[in-house]
């Protein structure tokens, strides 16, 4: 059955290139690596930072042999401390011993992608507890001036990560007090956002309020089973959360009815924090927590970007990479596991979906497919039949599919498997369908 919105918004060009990257790294990397913080309050001596063994090209190794796509480094977090030599300010890396204040983490880190075949990111936190003018308008100039630096020095950048936090207890200069700001309207985010479209124009902004890309509404690797990719952004801004806001159920569903083309992006560390502590270097998120975290981010048809964070050496720590090098390997098991059938649309006039049929009966319990979403978002409930005994059994459910869905339910053999659409916005434009039999 067909129902037919008044909107149908779609994707731009960069965001469908963004959604087929699916899974890409952050790295968190600042003094509070050195003083075991994870947010730092702006008064941090710029010698505490010093990395014995920085190697860019182990990061970007790291993450290829991940399987992922790209990585987003915090260039500066709320702490102030830029990881790049700033002519607009003196709290860096330039006075630093690591390089003998010669070094630019930014430069290698973008130099590494690109020998590696990695999209770069950047992360430019809005709030700065170090800098003297936060709180008034000298600050967004300055600011807008340090990511003019980032999008014009350090080659293309795929996306642009603007944080939500605002505002608070800081150094500021010497001062040592608290500043609030209204985020609404402080930073001029149209002009900030128009400033990135000018510089780099593929590039992706992503923040609570999109424009491009928007927070799924929490930290902790879950997407929502449903997942519409349009949002009404009006009255938003990066931080946004009214009194009783519920930024999970919003932000993770999305609009059905939305007006822009925002999807969601899943954030979570491999750690429990954000910037390293020996203290968890016990506590890695091991190959099947992260392949469940997949199948509840990629699986529900958003991008999933998952934090690795360098230790006080400057490298990727052991337990990290082992952890995604098991990953890596489940999550090819489990695309190898499925099963060689032919894929047609179904042969019942009255139904929209594809059949999938084997040669042989299967146990099945995992059916992966994608929209072709280049024209919208447009499956609104759909379901999976299997033939059993000679009759047409429902084996599960869904409402949103999107750019890739990953559908787990009980195991059920037979040699025929139909995808059926019962709710859509316009006709549904189905891309690829799979089934898997997937046992951990």
């Amino acid at each position: 059955m067909e129902t037919v919105w008044n909107a149908f918004p779609q994707p731009s060009a960069s965001q469908l290139s963004w959604h087929a990257l699916e899974y890409y790294g952050f790295i968190h990397f600042t003094t509070n690596t050195f003083t075991d913080r994870e947010w730092g309050h702006g008064d941090e001596d710029p010698r505490l930072f010093q990395p014995t063994d920085f190697d860019a090209d182990q990061w970007a190794d790291t993450a290829r042999n991940a399987g992922m796509k790209g990585l987003i480094l915090t260039c500066k977090h709320h702490d102030g401390f830029c990881l790049w030599p700033s002519r607009y300010t003196e709290h860096s890396v330039k006075h630093s011993p690591w390089r003998h204040g010669k070094g630019d983490i930014v430069r290698e880190v973008s130099e590494a992608c690109e020998r590696h075949d990695l999209k770069f990111g950047v992360y430019l936190s809005p709030w700065d507890r170090n800098h003297a003018e936060y709180g008034r308008s000298a600050y967004v100039d300055y600011y807008r001036r340090q990511l003019q630096e980032l999008l014009t020095e350090y080659g293309p950048v795929f996306e642009v990560w603007f944080d939500g936090a605002n505002g608070g207890d800081g150094f500021y200069g010497g001062s040592r007090e608290t500043r609030r700001i209204d985020p609404a309207g402080y930073y001029g985010w149209q002009q900030t956002w128009e400033l990135v479209r000018r510089l780099q124009p593929n590039a992706l902004c992503f923040s609570d309020a999109g424009p491009d890309i928007r927070w799924v509404g929490n930290e902790a690797g879950t997407a929502s089973e449903t997942t519409w990719y349009t949002l009404d952004t009006k009255g938003r801004f990066p931080g946004y959360n009214p009194p009783g806001y519920d930024a999970f159920h919003d932000l993770g569903t999305g609009h059905i009815k939305g007006q822009q083309w925002v999807p969601p992006e899943v954030d979570v560390s491999i750690r429990p924090g954000w910037f390293y502590h020996r203290a968890e270097d016990t506590q890695v998120k091991g190959p099947q927590d992260l392949l469940d975290i997949y199948f509840r981010s990629v699986g529900r048809g958003t991008n999933l970007l998952l934090n690795l964070p360098p230790d006080r050496r400057g490298l990727i720590h052991e337990n990290d990479r082992e952890a995604l090098m098991g990953f890596r390997k489940l999550r090819d098991s489990f695309y190898a596991a499925a099963a060689a059938g032919r894929v047609q649309p179904i042969a019942d006039k009255d139904l929209c979906g594809l059949e999938l049929q084997f040669d042989q009966p299967q146990s099945i319990n995992y059916l992966t497919v994608q929209e072709d979403i280049a024209e919208g978002q447009r499956a609104r409930r759909w379901h999976v039949d299997a033939w059993v005994d000679g009759h047409w059994c429902r084996a599960a459910e869904a409402t949103s599919m999107g750019w890739k869905r990953i559908l787990n339910f009980s195991a059920t053999r037979t040699d025929r498997l139909r995808l059926v659409v019962d709710e859509s916005d316009g006709r549904p434009l189905l891309r690829s369908l799979s089934a898997h039999s997937f046992d951990v």
